[in-house]
């Protein structure tokens, strides 16, 4: 009975989230929320079935209720978490909160699968999250005085990355963990919204050559200071989306090419300045000449991708643990040996959509602030999704950051929910910018009466 279960529940969870990303991309077709109704319905009935359809396969497999009680209370948080947001801010967008449940969810499973006590505590970290993320959308839309607050926010950024480079503790090769109290979080994902606010205040007022020197030189500065603290991934992460800020801001191509120049010459030096680059660089080129050692990581995960085929092997039929770090590093290798090539592909396109729709939200924006703001995080998170299945795939070398909301980490699936709500706020800021202009046109009618 276990065996059946297991084999037809595989069918299910590939398909219940293949029906999930077209309908993902099938939003883009109609414009307007109301008209897309029906598909965030059938999107929200995708979702549970897909985690119903998992837990039908872990509790088969391990025989224990409480995964029983732990699907009915994460079922009525990701429930409360798309009714509420539906309530609250009508004027938001739907997507953006259902591709944050589903991702939400996927990595509550996979991580409750690898180990049940990590992923308890980090459905508790996603909860109080949550809670935090119903305030942010109204504060964007209240405080604008968060436009001008740009060298306060540059300040904010490099103290906290100054304060972690000196006080900062070492976490598989880099200083990335701050404790207080016993707790653990790493500052550098807070900085992360930090410095998108930083550039978007500045670039969104003054475009002169002189400001975006010092722009530059202060991003540069967030940079080095991670490089130091030897967060390569993190490093990369800050520049990318600075060029791409960049350019969206001035529509210089110059400026773009001279950053990837800048950018090229950096990666140059670092390579030579620092061994453990060397070493990713060396195990990503050919992982198979040390394969005890520093190739085992990313071969394990070629194993993984490779041996789960299209439908996946079931949850607790494949050994995501022999990857050292699978939790942090390599999610996407163990959802694609337990649940398949089809429902890893399928969790990619969700990605994809969820960043398509930040940038259509940032479009229709009409302060350039707010478009700034949705072209930073969402090149943010894009980014940091093409630099973890790019290094878990061999595509890339290997950058230690993590999957957005899918992967174990309690300050990331944090700061990823206070993103996507940010840009929900600016969602708010749209429809306010469009009621105004309809007064403004209802006004203009009413003095040619007159």
């Amino acid at each position: 009975m276990e065996l059946y279960l297991t084999e037809i529940s595989k069918y299910v969870i590939a398909g219940s989230m293949a029906v999930y990303a077209f309908f993902s991309f099938l939003v883009f077709i109609y414009k307007g929320e109301r008209r897309r109704r029906w598909i965030y319905f059938l999107q929200t009935v995708s979702l549970f079935a897909t985690q119903f359809a998992c837990f039908i396969q872990i509790i088969a497999q391990t025989g224990s209720k409480r995964y029983f009680f732990l699907l009915m209370i994460q079922s009525l948080v990701l429930i409360s978490t798309i009714s509420l947001f539906r309530l609250v801010y009508p004027d938001g967008n739907r997507l953006i909160i259902n591709n944050m449940c589903m991702l939400l969810m996927v990595g509550m499973i996979m991580i409750t699968r690898i180990s049940y006590g990590k992923g308890i505590r980090q459905f508790l970290i996603a909860c109080a999250s949550i809670v935090i993320a119903f305030i942010i959308p109204e504060i964007i839309f209240r405080m604008a005085f968060l436009e001008r607050g740009g060298w306060i926010f540059a300040g904010i950024g490099i103290a906290v990355l100054a304060i972690l480079l000196i006080y900062g503790s070492v976490a598989n090769g880099s200083k990335i963990n701050f404790r207080i109290a016993g707790l653990s979080f790493q500052p550098q994902e807070l900085v992360k919204l930090i410095f998108v606010f930083f550039i978007a205040s500045i670039l969104s007022r003054k475009k002169d050559f002189k400001t975006v020197v010092l722009v530059s030189v202060i991003a540069a500065m967030h940079v080095i200071i991670l490089v130091f603290l030897k967060d390569l991934g993190s490093a990369l992460l800050f520049f990318v989306v600075y060029i791409c800020m960049l350019f969206v801001a001035t529509n210089q191509p110059l400026y773009m090419i001279a950053g990837l120049g800048a950018g090229t010459a950096a990666s140059v030096i670092a390579y030579r300045l620092f061994p453990h680059i060397q070493q990713r660089v060396a195990a990503w080129s050919d992982p198979w000449i040390d394969i005890d050692a520093t190739g085992y990581q990313i071969t394990q995960s070629l194993f993984a991708i490779s041996g789960g085929g299209l439908w996946g092997l079931g949850l607790y039929g494949g050994t995501p643990t022999s990857i050292p770090y699978v939790e942090e590093d390599f999610m996407f290798a163990a959802i694609a040996e337990e649940l398949g090539i089809v429902f890893a592909s399928c969790l990619v396109a969700v990605c994809m959509s969820t960043f398509l729709m930040i940038l259509l939200e940032g479009y229709k924006i009409k302060s350039i602030f707010g478009r700034l703001l949705c072209v930073g995080m969402g090149v943010m998170y894009i980014f940091q999704v093409f630099l973890t299945i790019g290094g878990d795939s061999k595509f890339i070398p290997l950058t230690g950051v993590t999957l957005p909301l899918v992967s174990y980490g309690g300050t990331s699936v944090m700061v990823t929910i206070i993103m996507f709500a940010f840009v929900e706020g600016e969602c708010l800021v749209r429809t306010d910018e469009r009621y105004q202009e309809y007064l403004k046109r209802k006004r203009e009618k009413m003095n040619e009466r007159r």
